[in-house]
């Protein structure tokens, strides 16, 4: 049988020692890498036994140890703030960094909605027009427009008619509304003289505002059209009793329900779900001591992982007279129950800490400080 390779009770940890060498150029990793497998070494029961692992043994299982820790809070981490860093680039690493809720994903969906009612949104609106002839009240604008114009589905948003100017009504002797007949004679201060060669000294706003205030009428009270529009077929009420240019507004459908805009335009770099946030492993370095002494423990539980599968290689070995048996899988399953226990305690820590048990717990102290101090007598004035 080979010789096993026996723990010599001491190691110099050097660059390229780790089997993925993540943490080698970390001055911190690099000092506790040997004090981390002479502890192990000594937990496993050395000097008194011996402890079949070489010191590359014990830095494969402090480096997997470190990366383990690195997973669980940054799994936590993604799923904590994966919805406000949804739509951000990738390119920014935010290990070890403080992410702060914003408006932005309330932003971004309201701009779907601002869309649908015209007043913003991503999606671009275009304008188009049809010939609108005397006595003919149907158009279907997927026939007379779309498919010569645009070639893919279109959803109308606006429809616009060319009206007579309000200025021109304003000025019409004839009108019955702004300044018609008499009212925009005596209104002026013309008496019998035509409006038409005759002038005024009038502050222009006065103007402005009667013509404002006629269009604002007409566009709420008395619009000359109405129409309905069904799957983008336009019928006009009443039927147009002269040849003229009907003006609209329209989105493409393609446009309005693609679900890959981005904010980022022209770079598809964004974050779109848990698989590519952008939390890389964390330098040890940066890890509290809380921290470190939860990836020794776990580190501890490796190496006896790994102590157990060496020393099951042989159930029993022979001594004189009789043999004896191996520790191995007693080792195995103790070191598979401790890496659990470790995991679900972590675990239930960072829970404890997410955003909204923060939030809850910052609540119920907000309260119990109100109903405190609602029991402290107010003080009494005398005189």
């Amino acid at each position: 049988m080979a010789q096993e390779v026996i723990w010599q009770g001491s190691s110099s940890f050097a660059s390229g020692q780790t089997p993925w060498g993540l943490y080698d150029s970390d001055s911190s990793f690099s000092s506790d890498a040997d004090k981390f497998a002479d502890w192990c070494a000594r937990r496993l029961g050395y000097p008194i036994m011996s402890v079949e692992l070489q010191s590359g043994s014990f830095y494969a299982c402090f480096e997997e140890s470190v990366t383990e820790y690195s997973a669980q809070v940054n799994q936590f981490n993604i799923k904590d703030n994966l919805l406000h860093l949804t739509g951000q680039t990738t390119g920014s690493n935010v290990t070890h960094k403080r992410v702060t809720p914003t408006m932005g994903r309330s932003v971004f969906l309201s701009k779907q909605y601002g869309t649908e009612a015209g007043v913003g949104g991503d999606v671009p609106y275009y304008s188009g027009s049809l010939s609108i002839h005397s006595g003919s009240q149907t158009y279907d604008i997927d026939k007379l427009f779309t498919d010569a114009n645009v070639g893919e589905a279109i959803e109308i948003k606006r429809i616009y008619y060319e009206a007579n100017p309000a200025m021109q009504r304003f000025f019409d002797p004839y009108a019955t509304t702004g300044y018609g007949t008499i009212n925009m004679v005596e209104g002026f201060g013309f008496g019998n003289y035509s409006p038409a060669v005759s002038f005024t000294l009038m502050p222009l706003f006065d103007d402005l505002l009667r013509v404002q205030a006629i269009e604002l009428n007409d566009s709420i009270r008395k619009s000359a059209y109405s129409f309905t529009l069904q799957n983008n077929k336009l019928r006009l009420f009443p039927d147009p009793e002269e040849n003229q240019t009907l003006w609209f507004e329209y989105v493409k459908v393609s446009e309005r329900d693609n679900p890959l805009i981005t904010e980022y335009s022209g770079s598809a770099d964004v974050v779109s779900d848990y698989s590519n946030v952008p939390y890389d492993n964390m330098e040890y370095q940066f890890i509290n001591d809380v921290g470190k002494q939860w990836i020794r423990k776990y580190g501890l539980a490796l190496t006896k992982e790994l102590l157990g599968i060496v020393r099951s290689k042989y159930g029993t070995i022979p001594i004189p007279n009789s043999e004896t048996t191996l520790d191995g899988d007693t080792l195995r399953s103790e070191a598979s129950a401790e890496k659990d226990s470790l995991i679900t305690q972590l675990r239930e820590i960072l829970e404890q800490t997410s955003r909204k048990a923060l939030l809850e717990a910052d609540k119920d102290e907000s309260e119990f400080l109100q109903e405190k101090l609602s029991k402290v007598p107010y003080p009494i004035y005398i005189g």
